[in-house]
């Protein structure tokens, strides 16, 4: 007789898929994982999605808009700046304030003072990482790890 494992799944929404490995890969700056959030206007997250460290911002995008009510405005970083993403916040009555990446050939007009207010998602991450568990990735699961970030941001944000 085999044990059985009463190991719960992590829903997809939250960034875990089975068989996706320990979501540790090459970057400039070495090994790492990358995080990708959904916050709301106060800079509480609301959605995590975790890749690889080589993965595109794309991947952590796509996972993340899906089923999301609609907002005033939406304000991502240039990571996040592809056509494909724009229509698609246009077309569910999202407006994108992302400013255009380096290489286009053609400038994306984005309101400036309205994308300052993206500090509240840097000030989420780092108040995040100052759980040391997350900093510095203790966790070989994906599960356990972005656990560990929920749990972070539970206690931080919303208790």
């Amino acid at each position: 007789m085999q044990p059985t494992s009463k190991r719960t799944a992590l829903p997809q929404a939250w960034g875990y898929k089975k068989g996706r490995g320990r979501l540790i890969g090459q970057t400039k700056g070495g090994m790492n994982t990358k995080l990708n959030a959904v916050t709301d206007t106060r800079g509480r997250p609301v959605r995590f999605f975790i890749t690889a460290g080589q993965v595109s911002d794309y991947t952590g995008a796509a996972a993340l808009m899906n089923g999301l009510p609609e907002a005033d405005w939406l304000l991502a970083d240039r990571g996040y700046d592809a056509d494909w993403f724009r229509e698609g916040r246009i077309d569910t009555g999202t407006p994108p304030c992302i400013p255009g990446q380096k290489s286009r050939n053609t400038t994306i007009k984005y309101d400036k003072r309205r994308y300052k207010r993206r500090n509240r998602i840097k000030r989420m991450f780092s108040r995040i990482k100052d759980w040391r568990r997350v900093a510095k990735r203790y966790d070989r699961s994906p599960t356990v790890f972005l656990s560990a970030i929920i749990l972070a941001a539970t206690v931080i944000f919303w208790l």
